[in-house]
């Protein structure tokens, strides 16, 4: 069963929250950090991002990028900027994007539960982003990003969280530059906070990585890591928990740097083996599984794939993400594997069908391939099975903001 808790989140005052807040450091590169933040020092992302203040061309995986990002939080915390809270609690978190809403609860779930898969995976972890989010969290002592889990309704648990947000006041309540509101709500009576622990460790066989494999992954290692030093806030990382009926699968696109020496006409002949070819004279986004957007300079086509070229009977093979691996990026493209390839790059479907044509008009990549969205139920089945997915399958919206509530590993 999955077992939770309370914590004492180190957060922003009222008055700075929406200032504070800042989008996940991973859907940010470092020029569009460094642009969010223009004129705003206090924004997390001097935390998540620290890059920001330093000279343009530092790496980002140096070790004084992470020094950096551990003495700008501490200024946030000298300065009154963010605060401790004095006594563990949950949260609940409600966001609402496209008058759409969906509601969390913020709380620190167990490594124990991510090491036994209780909390279940459906994606592998690239190397690279796990050393980097390890990095972060050993120098700065703090989780500043949050997992997102996801679990199968349990109306007794919805009923308790609704309840609490009609009788209380919300501590943060704003409307990001993006459009998209946030509403945090503290959960600090004690019975409320131990019938809500009760419920996940007696109801909640198992919660499921919606968002955030990297960051799970990495706060089980930075555990390990810490041997004989560990502390009691290590033994947990940050989450919140969204009933499954609330949540909203994206797709999640990719872009690739070259055709693999063929020019377009050789190109377009083998991907003929195996898809049906249309030109299109708009961008297309697949309203079903199994067609696919591609972008070539300029052009974009439909792709079909036929009959006979995946197996229907797979969970993981009728996946579209693993039809187009097997059937182009793979044989046409030589790219082996998504996780460790440096010729292929991902783009959440929040950023639009016209920023695949950007970074394919601009030179930078030579095609892009538009994905029609898993759903839920196939990522719980998936996970429910042992199995993993493609890595990058799922994009998620609306994203939680960092900064509002952070798990720290140290005390201050």
């Amino acid at each position: 069963m999955a077992i939770i808790y309370p914590f004492k989140a180190l957060r922003p005052q009222p008055q700075f929250a929406k200032q504070v807040a800042s989008r996940p450091y991973d859907v940010l590169n470092s020029a569009e950090a460094r642009k969010e933040a223009r004129g705003n020092p206090i924004s997390f992302l001097h935390v998540t991002k620290s890059e920001i203040d330093l000279p343009e061309k530092t790496d980002v995986h140096s070790a004084e990028v992470y020094e950096k990002a551990k003495e700008n939080l501490e200024a946030f915390i000298h300065r009154g900027i963010l605060f401790r809270e004095e006594k563990p609690c949950y949260y609940i978190y409600e966001l609402v994007m496209n008058g759409r809403s969906q509601t969390g609860l913020v709380c620190a779930s167990s490594v124990d539960d991510y090491e036994e898969d209780v909390i279940k995976k459906h994606e592998f972890t690239r190397p690279e982003k796990e050393l980097d989010r390890i990095n972060h969290i050993k120098t700065t002592g703090a989780q500043t990003g949050n997992v997102f889990l996801a679990y199968r309704n349990d109306e007794q648990l919805d009923n308790i969280i609704d309840t609490w947000k009609k009788s209380h006041d919300s501590v943060y309540d704003f409307a990001a530059d993006d459009g998209i509101t946030h509403r945090i709500w503290i959960i600090n009576n004690s019975e409320v906070i131990g019938e809500i622990t009760k419920l996940f460790a007696k109801k909640i066989p198992e919660t499921y990585i919606a968002d955030g494999h990297h960051r799970a992954a990495s706060a089980a290692k930075v555990r390990k890591s810490l041997g004989d030093n560990i502390t009691e806030g290590a033994e947990y990382f940050l989450t919140t928990l969204f009933p499954a009926s609330q949540l909203q699968i994206l797709d999640y696109n990719r872009v690739v740097k070259d055709l693999n020496a063929l020019d377009e006409k050789e190109f377009l002949k083998k991907l003929g083996k195996k898809f049906e070819v249309v030109k299109v004279d708009k961008a297309f986004s697949p309203a079903v599984m199994h067609e696919f957007g591609m972008y070539l300079p300029h052009q974009w086509f439909k792709l079909t794939a036929k009959k006979g070229s995946f197996n229907e009977e797979d969970p993981i093979g009728v996946l579209d993400i693993t039809i187009l691996q097997d059937n182009l990026l793979d044989p046409i493209l030589s790219i082996k594997d998504q996780r460790t390839d440096k010729r292929i790059d991902f783009v959440g479907g929040i950023r639009g069908l016209g920023e695949l044509e950007k970074r394919v008009d601009s030179g930078e990549m030579a095609a892009a391939f538009s994905l029609h969205p898993v759903s839920i139920k196939q990522l719980f089945d998936i996970a429910d099975s042992g199995n993993v997915m493609p890595p990058k399958s799922t994009w998620f919206e609306p994203k939680l903001r960092d900064g509002l509530l952070t798990h720290l590993i140290y005390e201050f």
